[in-house]
This record gives structure tokens, C-alpha cells and sequence, in this order.
């Protein structure tokens, strides 16, 4: 192993090995690294305490350390796999010679101009000193203790172990582990790397280094000598790869394919999502393009985003019988018509990529876990790995097709991984981010074994969006508990959307938060619809003609409507089971009421579905049963999926919307719903889920809360029995919101990120 290395770097942490600037990825030296691990030998030697090193472990773009020097050289790790566990020996000789915190700080209580720092240390104990005054002081306080004084930048002061420092601690390691000197490179940018400069190991202060470091090398330079301390131009990273090829250690690594020049696109607006913006049909050996026949109001509103002739892509998958399939067309005409200067640029996937990417490790693994239902969730390491190589797949057509500089969209959590691997191929990218789902608390998130790799690679975008404030609050949470974060930037939430009163309600969230990694910006926007297409469709013949006939089978019977996709998340055992329990305990209800239940099923191979199917069946059957009289079914199944243009017409007859799921992102049913109120100038009552997202915006819905079995009926009485003045007031007020905040303000309202960045 030793005659194969070519480079041990030693390298401090902050404003060397990490950019000083922190929106620009240095991955031309982190490439070198990766593509030579067995040559180069790397060592963190940081003042950071390991905890606060961790979240760099996770980061993907970084090659992993082999050792780490931690707490200014106090704390010694070497690799084993995925862990780090102490180097022994020279982790007991340290410890040994620490007296313990308490004892400095019994010894330091009550200095002036001394402020200790509460950050994340072992076997040392960090301040920050106003006057240089007080330090004589403080060295007589360390010699007592048998210990030695650190400072630097005349601001911080360290009480490290007598005679530990990052330079000691390196130069014990390299003995202990049998590594050569010889090909030592050292790296820092401040006077706490001094110590690294007088190892008389090869080094350089990178452009960012501070004066005083940089005074200090100079003082002790021997010009010309092999250990010369070498003082770069350029900052942080590229200051090391200048060393580098300085003092000669570039010519023992070979280029690889990944250094060569980026290919650019044209494309100045990519949209990165899993499904393609048209439905393809295979057909024999050929594939046919078809208009999308999902209702989905989010596709025509991104490719409204491309008209005029703006240059984009739009990436997504392809199903075929192979990744590399023969006469695929990698780039398409999306429409050439309405936007010629848009191309859809697929990633074929075979269908096991799609099985275990999309249908089995998203929603066996992450669905449960997003939407707080721990107890559901199976991990599978190798469909997480098979999970990141269709994420880096997405992330490599992205980067050949987007324009310098371009902005990229990224739709939801099954690219999660995509921002990390784009930032590292693409780092001039504006990249963006869109949860369509609700994001979790911390300690449910948390959960997740990949939760590091997840967070680094959000970290790595430019905007994070989501639908509500209370999902970033969440997702802060999430950052803070896995990195040091700083807000640096709040909005008040209220009065656009619910404070209080509401499970899901926050006061304050927000909007631009100071990581390791960069400044991230993050907002709310929940997506609206397509109120035009709605009331176009709620104003054609054959819509009112299946609404009136809806409204004569019901002879004057109130309509209970709900809609919902096949999902246990959605709650539709607990519904019909309060809808039971409902008919049970008020008989005046009995033949007055019909509950229209159409459930969407889940989409082939989604097995997980299959006995909260079997379930509902079981209830809705029992209810009919027990209930039914000649003339009156309680409850109409339909389990398939209605055309939207039938869907608009349920929701014109109905009298009242039940949506309740357990947990939802948003839910548009009940803005779609509202909608084909306003477009059939008719009443109705929303009896909605506090759970669900669109709860705190859609302010005149009657919420209930779906766990609760006695609100779930008293809501639903009382949306029964609502008169027609509140009814009308509540609608008018959802009718407001809803058509204020369509889909295209969504979509204007979350890219204006852009002129942040700008």
C-alpha cells in the first residue's frame, strides 16, 4: 500500500480544503482525489470537533477521509469502512494529558473579555478573547493545568493538551501509521495551521490565508528548500491543486475521463422529472407519443414556462427494454408547434430500474417515512444504491443539456440524490428544488439511514421549495440536527396562510439559512390548478348533463363526496369506518344522505396498496350490508379512475367535499373541487383534513382531524347542517384563495427565486 502512494494531503478544513466561497464547488481537486484513491492518502486535520465534521462525510462530492485530526490536533481517527474510531496508542497519550473542561472553566469563571464557545469539542476548551491583555493571565492559568494556549485571528484561544497541536498530532500519526513524510503535502489559511508549516513537510497557504499565517511562513522560509512552504495565488482548493503542481505531485496521477471539458447545452430552463411531459404508449416494436390524460395541471403550467421560443429541456425517463436501447431518441420535440425550442432529453430505464426506483425503494422506503409513518417503512441498502446510480443518471443527461449558467428545476424526492451529483458535474448551475409531498418532523426524517447523503445533497441547491410553511420549518429542523445552521432570513406566515388553530400552522418560517455548505434559500408555495381548464370543462353539455343526472338519482338525498388515490395515507379505512360509526349513531340520516366514494387505484406493481384495499372493500361492504334500504345505498363505490371531465361533474352535485386524509402534501382535490364551484356558481361545503397541506391557506374548510374518530363525525354534521349563508361565505372565501393562487402563480412565485440569485 505505502509504494502505491503517491500524495499524503494533510489539509485544514474551512477556507482550504472547503471553497472559501461557498456557493462554488472545488471539484476538480475532490476528482483528483476520487480517481486516485489508492495514490492519495487524505487527512482532515481541522480545529472542528468530529461531531461537526460528520455531515461532510455525507456529502457525495467529497472523498472521504482516510484519517481525521480533530479539536486543533487533540482528537485522532483513522477510517474503517463507513466509521472512524480512535488511533491508539496516540488517542490515550493525548487523553491523558487533559485534565478535563471543568477544570478550565473553574480556573477561568468570572475573566472579563473571556467568552466561552459552546461548540461541539473533546480534550480542549475554546474562548473568545476581546484584549490581548488578559493572556498572560490566561498562560499562567495553563501552566498550572499542565496545559498549552492556542490563538488566532486575536479572537479565539484554545486550552489544548501541552504539547498537541495539528502539527504534532500529524507527524505522531504519520510514524504510527507507517506513512511516508517524503510525500507529505500540508495545506491551511490561518495562524491555527502554523503549526502544519513547521512539520518541515511540503506545504502551501492558500490565496484566502491569513496575513499573519502568511508573515509567520515567510519568517521561517528556507528558499529553495524540498520542504518549502508555498504561498498560491489562487484560494481554498485551487490553491491546493497550484501546490500541487508546484511541488511536483501532479505528475503521479493520470487524467481521467471526468477531467475532461463539460459539454454544455443550449438549454437556458431545464425541468428535471420523473415523468416525461406526454404519454408514451409502446405499440409493437415502436413507441407512441400521446397528450398526457391525467388531470395534472402542473405539466401544462411548466411547459407554458418554454413558450415563446425559450430554449429548454425537459428531463425525464423512458422506459425501455434496455439503458442503452438501439434507435432511442435521446432528445425529442416535445411540441414544435407551441414550443419549438424545447426537447425532451430522456434517461431510458429498463423496467427493474423502474420497479426498484420508483415503485418498490421510493415508496417502500421514503413514502413512509415523509408522510410520518415510520412502522411502514423497509430499507434496502442495495435499492438505495440502485437509487442513487438512476439519481446520477438524471443528474449527467442534466448537465449535458443546460446552458452556462442555466436554471434547473428538480421535482421531488425521488431525485433527492440529483443535486448533489449535478453541483459536482455543473457547479455554474442555478439549481432549484420542489417537494410535491409534505416533508417531515426531524425525528421521523431521521430515520432514514441515508438522512446525511440526503441533506448534503439539498444543501447543494441554490432554492428549496416547498408547499407550506410548516414543511420548512420541518426541513430546517431536519438541517439543523444533521449540520450547523444559521437562519438568516425569516418571514412572518401569517395572513396568507394559518397560524394557529391548526395542526400544521406556524407563525414564522424561514427563508435563507447559512450552512457548510453555502446559503441555501428556501419559501412556501403550494401549487394551485387549472381553473380555466375547469370551468371549460364544467361549462360543456355533456359535464352538466351527467351533473343533472347525478342530482336525479340522489332525489334530493345530500351528496358526501370523496376522492382520493388508493393509499393508506390517505386514510380511507379510517373514513369509512367514521362514516359507519356515523350512520350507527345518527339513524336521522338514515336514506338523507349518499356518500360518493371514488378511489383511484395505486399503479400496477405498487403491492404495499393491497390489503388497504382489501380493507376498504371489507368496510364499504359491511356499511352497505348493515344499512342499505330499498331505494338507498349509503355508500357508491367507484374503484377505477374517472375521466377529470366526470370528476368535474361529481364535484358540481356534490354538497359537501370529504377529504381527510391521515397526511397529504397539499391535496388538490379540494382546490379542484372549489374550483367547479365557483365555475358552476354553486355552494358547497370543504370538510378538510387539518393534516393536509392546503388546511392552513383554504381558511373557510371546516377542518377535522382524520385521527379522531368523534371529530371525523361532528365535522361531518356540521358541513351537513351548515346553512346557506355560512355555506356561501366559507365558499366565497376558499373560491378567493384558490383562484388568486392558480397554477401559473405558482409557478411565477416559486422561480422568482431567481432574481435573489441575480
Amino acid at each position: 500500500m505505502t509504494a502505491k502512494i503517491e500524495m499524503v494531503l494533510a489539509t485544514d478544513l474551512d477556507g482550504t480544503y472547503l471553497s472559501p466561497d461557498l456557493n462554488e464547488t472545488a471539484s476538480e481537486l475532490y476528482k483528483i482525489i476520487k480517481d486516485n484513491r489508492e495514490k492519495v492518502v487524505l487527512i482532515y486535520v481541522t480545529g472542528r470537533g468530529f461531531e461537526s465534521i460528520v455531515s461532510l462525510l455525507d456529502d457525495s462530492t467529497l472523498p472521504r477521509p482516510d484519517y481525521i485530526i480533530a479539536d486543533v490536533g487533540a482528537t485522532v481517527l483513522k477510517r474503517h469502512g463507513d466509521n472512524y474510531s480512535s488511533v491508539m496508542p496516540l488517542q490515550n497519550e493525548i487523553a491523558d494529558k487533559w485534565p478535563g473542561r471543568e477544570a478550565v472553566l473553574s480556573r477561568t469563571a468570572g475573566l472579563k473579555g473571556l467568552v466561552l464557545q459552546e461548540v461541539p469539542q473533546e480534550r480542549r476548551c475554546s474562548f473568545y478573547y476581546e484584549n490581548t491583555a488578559i493572556l498572560p493571565g490566561i498562560k499562567i492559568i495553563a501552566k498550572n493545568l499542565g496545559l498549552a494556549v492556542l490563538t488566532s485571528a486575536n479572537r479565539y484561544l484554545d486550552f489544548l493538551p501541552l504539547g498537541v497541536s495539528k502539527g504534532h498530532s500529524l507527524t505522531q500519526l504519520l510514524r504510527s501509521e507507517g506513512l511516508p513524510e517524503e510525500k507529505v503535502l500540508v495545506a491551511g489559511d490561518t495562524l491555527n495551521d502554523l503549526s502544519l508549516m513547521q512539520t518541515g513537510y511540503r506545504g502551501v497557504v492558500v490565496g484566502n490565508g491569513e496575513p499573519a499565517l502568511k508573515e509567520a511562513v515567510i519568517l521561517e522560509a528556507t528558499p529553495g528548500s524540498a520542504h518549502e512552504i508555498y504561498q498560491a495565488k489562487a484560494t481554498g482548493p485551487a490553491g491546493i491543486l497550484e501546490a500541487m503542481d508546484y511541488h511536483g505531485f501532479n505528475k503521479g496521477f493520470g487524467a481521467s475521463a471526468e477531467q475532461l471539458p463539460v459539454i454544455h447545452g443550449s438549454a437556458e430552463l431545464v425541468i428535471v422529472y420523473h415523468r416525461q411531459p406526454f404519454d408514451e404508449v409502446k405499440t409493437g416494436k415502436s413507441y407512441v407519443r400521446q397528450q398526457p390524460k391525467s388531470p395534472n395541471g402542473i405539466l401544462p403550467t411548466l411547459l407554458g414556462l418554454f413558450a415563446g421560443g425559450k430554449k429548454g429541456a425537459w428531463v425525464a425517463w423512458s422506459q425501455r427494454d434496455s439503458r442503452n436501447p438501439d434507435d432511442f431518441d435521446v432528445d425529442v420535440a416535445v411540441d414544435a408547434k407551441k414550443y419549438p425550442n424545447l426537447l425532451a432529453s430522456r434517461v431510458a430505464l429498463t423496467a427493474n430500474d423502474v420497479n426498484i426506483f420508483y415503485k418498490q425503494f421510493s415508496k417502500e422506503a421514503f413514502w413512509p417515512i415523509i408522510f410520518s409513518f415510520p412502522e411502514r417503512a423497509k430499507f434496502q441498502e442495495s435499492h438505495w444504491k440502485h437509487f442513487c446510480e438512476i439519481n446520477r443518471l438524471f443528474a449527467q443527461r442534466t448537465a449535458a443539456v443546460a446552458a452556462p449558467g442555466a436554471t434547473v428545476w428538480i421535482h421531488d424526492y425521488n431525485l433527492w440524490m440529483t443535486p448533489a451529483y449535478l453541483r459536482d458535474l455543473r457547479p455554474d448551475l442555478k439549481i432549484a428544488f420542489f417537494h410535491h409531498t409534505a416533508f417531515p418532523s426531524a425525528d421521523i426524517f431521521n430515520i432514514l439511514p441515508w438522512r446525511g447523503y440526503i441533506v448534503a445533497s439539498l444543501l447543494k441547491c441554490d432554492y428549496v421549495g416547498f408547499h407550506i410553511p410548516r414543511y420548512v420549518e420541518n426541513f430546517i429542523d431536519v438541517v439543523r440536527s444533521n449540520v450547523s445552521t444559521q437562519v438568516l432570513e425569516t418571514e412572518f406566515c401569517a395572513p396568507t396562510y394559518l397560524t394557529h388553530g391548526c395542526a400544521l400552522g406556524v407563525e414564522e418560517m424561514a427563508r435563507k439559512i447559512q450552512t457548510p455548505y453555502g446559503i441555501v434559500r428556501v419559501g412556501a408555495h403550494p401549487v394551485g390548478i387549472d381553473n380555466a381548464n375547469i370551468k371549460a370543462i364544467a361549462d360543456a353539455p355533456e359535464t352538466l348533463k351527467l351533473r343533472d343526472s347525478l342530482l336525479a338519482e340522489a332525489q334530493g338525498r345530500k351528496l358526501v363526496l370523496s376522492v382520493e388515490r388508493l393509499d393508506y395515507v390517505k386514510g380511507p379505512i379510517e373514513k369509512m369506518l367514521a362514516y359507519e360509526k356515523f350512520l350507527e349513531t345518527h339513524p336521522e340520516w338514515h336514506d338523507k344522505v349518499v356518500m360518493l366514494n371514488i378511489v383511484t387505484p395505486a399503479a400496477p406493481g405498487m403491492e404495499i396498496y393491497a390489503k388497504t384495499r382489501d380493507k376498504v372493500d371489507q368496510v364499504i361492504g359491511r356499511i352497505n350490508g348493515r344499512f342499505s334500504q330499498m331505494g338507498w345505498t349509503p355508500v357508491r363505490y367507484f374503484y377505477r379512475p374517472l375521466p377529470f371531465a366526470e370528476l368535474v361533474a361529481f364535484y358540481m352535485a356534490s354538497d359537501l367535499a370529504w377529504i381527510t386524509p391521515l397526511r397529504d402534501g397539499l391535496n388538490l382535490v379540494c382546490k379542484e373541487y372549489v374550483s367547479a364551484k365557483a365555475a358552476s356558481k354553486t355552494s358547497g361545503v370543504l370538510v378538510l383534513s387539518e393534516f393536509a397541506g392546503a388546511a392552513v391557506e383554504l381558511k373557510g374548510a371546516l377542518l377535522t382531524n382524520p385521527y379522531d374518530e368523534n371529530s371525523m363525525i361532528q365535522s361531518l354534521i356540521t358541513g351537513l347542517n351548515l346553512n346557506e349563508r355560512e355555506s356561501r361565505f366559507r365558499m366565497n372565501a376558499l373560491i378567493e384563495r384558490v383562484q388568486e393562487y392558480d397554477v401559473n402563480a405558482w409557478g411565477d412565485d416559486f422561480l422568482a427565486f431567481r432574481q435573489d440569485l441575480d
